[in-house]
Formats: C-alpha cells, sequence, structure tokens
C-alpha cells in the first residue's frame, strides 16, 4: 500500500535490522468487532438504553473495556456506577461470545508462520482484559506462536502508554527499536513511537489509514503479508546486547 510515506532502512532504525514483532490483537490479527458488538447491544438493551451499528464500535474500542463501557453509554448515563456495572455486564456477556463470529483476518495465519520461519520473535499486546487476551490467542492460534501475550492488567497502564510494550521488549530481550509493532489504531502508533519501536499500520483494522498516518505510522500496509517485506529489510545486527538482553527477566510469559 502506498502511503508516500519513505521505506525504512537500517540507518533509520539504529543500524540494526528487525528481531521482534509486537503486534496488536483486536483489528491486527483478529476481526473481533461483530462479537463486541453484539456483546455490547445486549447489554445496552439490558441497560434500556439504545444500540449502536457496527461501523460505530470500531471507535468506541480499543482503550480498554471501562471507555468502551462509557462511550457505548448514553451522555447522561455515564456516572461511575452506570459505567461499572456496564463493564461487568459486558465482560459477563462477552466472555459468552467472545468466538461466536471472530476470526483471523486474511493472510495472518501465513503471515506468522512465514515470521517464525524468519527467526522473528513475535509478541502480542491488548488493552483487552488479559484473561480475556489469553483466551482468544489460545483458541485462535492453537500453535502458539507467540513468545508473550499481555492484555490488560490492573498494575500496568493501557496502551497508548508504552510501559506495556517496553515490559514485553525487555522480556523478549530485543531492543525497542529493534521492535516492529504493528497495529491498526492512532493509540498503536501512539503506544510504538513512545516506546521507541518502528510503527506500522494495519489498513485491514477498524480505523483508517490517514488516522494511521496522522498519528505517526511510518509504515502503512493494506495486506498482512507485506509486512514480510518490512521486517526483512533490516539487515545489520546490533554489536552490543540492549540492556533488556543482559537483564532478561526469568518471567516471560512465555506463551
Amino acid at each position: 500500500m502506498d502511503t508516500n510515506r519513505p521505506r525504512p532502512s537500517a540507518a533509520a532504525n539504529g543500524g540494526c535490522r528487525f528481531q521482534a514483532i509486537l503486534f496488536d490483537l483486536d483489528g491486527t490479527l483478529l476481526d473481533t468487532i461483530d462479537d463486541l458488538r453484539d456483546a455490547m447491544n445486549l447489554v445496552l438493551r439490558q441497560m434500556g438504553h439504545a444500540t449502536h451499528p457496527r461501523e460505530a464500535y470500531k471507535y468506541f474500542v480499543g482503550n480498554g473495556m471501562e471507555v468502551l463501557a462509557r462511550r457505548s453509554l448514553p451522555a447522561a448515563a455515564r456516572d461511575q456506577p452506570t459505567v461499572a456495572r456496564c463493564v461487568a455486564l459486558m465482560r459477563e456477556e462477552y466472555g459468552r461470545r467472545w468466538r461466536q463470529r471472530t476470526r483471523p483476518y486474511e493472510g495472518i495465519s501465513e503471515l506468522l508462520t512465514t515470521l517464525r520461519g524468519l527467526g522473528m520473535r513475535l509478541a502480542v499486546l491488548s488493552n483487552k482484559p488479559h484473561d480475556l487476551t489469553l483466551a482468544t490467542v489460545e483458541h485462535f492460534f492453537p500453535d502458539r506462536p507467540f513468545t508473550i501475550v499481555r492484555g490488560a492488567k490492573d498494575d500496568v497502564p493501557k496502551k497508548p502508554d508504552p510501559t506495556g510494550a517496553l515490559q514485553v521488549a525487555k522480556l523478549l530481550g530485543i531492543a525497542p527499536p529493534a521492535t516492529l509493532y504493528l497495529g491498526d489504531t492512532s493509540i498503536d502508533m501512539q503506544t510504538a513511537r513512545a516506546a521507541a519501536m518502528y510503527p506500522v499500520g494495519a489498513a485491514w483494522g477498524f480505523r483508517t489509514p490517514e488516522e494511521l498516518q496522522a498519528s505517526g505510522a511510518a509504515a502503512i500496509i493494506g495486506h498482512p503479508l507485506e509486512l514480510v517485506g518490512l521486517a526483512e529489510q533490516m539487515t545489520c545486527i546490533p554489536d552490543e546486547p540492549h540492556e533488556s538482553q543482559k537483564n532478561r527477566s526469568a518471567d516471560g510469559d512465555p506463551q
């Protein structure tokens, strides 16, 4: 997909090749929007509120369950007790239907197989609750291609805060500049930039290429397999290990 942006070079990436790829989940690896819409609309009906169309949910999701609830509720019903009730009902309802209509995007399975063949370390970082993130990845990717899978945890700020992304890089033992970050929203591009990773926008996801470009995408691709060409361009391996490689944690959350 031509976005008139310069293609990456070893010099632009600190003189190293990409060694790891960090993926967003919803809208990047998996098309989850129908299950999210169906679950939240059922909750809204239970609470006596109006429902929303599919396209609206593409802009409601991305910042975690509480923000999804707040955006879905009418403005007059966004007090904290009501939002908390909506979140609780949503977790329950989505927990029953998260795999009914969700599917990997076309080309994702082939992409993951190809990247593993290239020796890339693969990881997932999502603002979806951690338990649901684990269950979703384990169900749709049973061959376990990811070294680390992380969802939202109470003790780690959600994206676009870079803390989670930096923790994943440290556990992988890969320097952030040698990590390519693929996501489909401005939240992902901001996270990648803040973590000093290489931000790539997934144009097949929930948001537009214009949003991805405006929020700092260094490249935007229209099909998952286009990522292979970006990943292979880096040929210069760093001479010295990154600090995260020297102090790699023993609890690497291998998935």
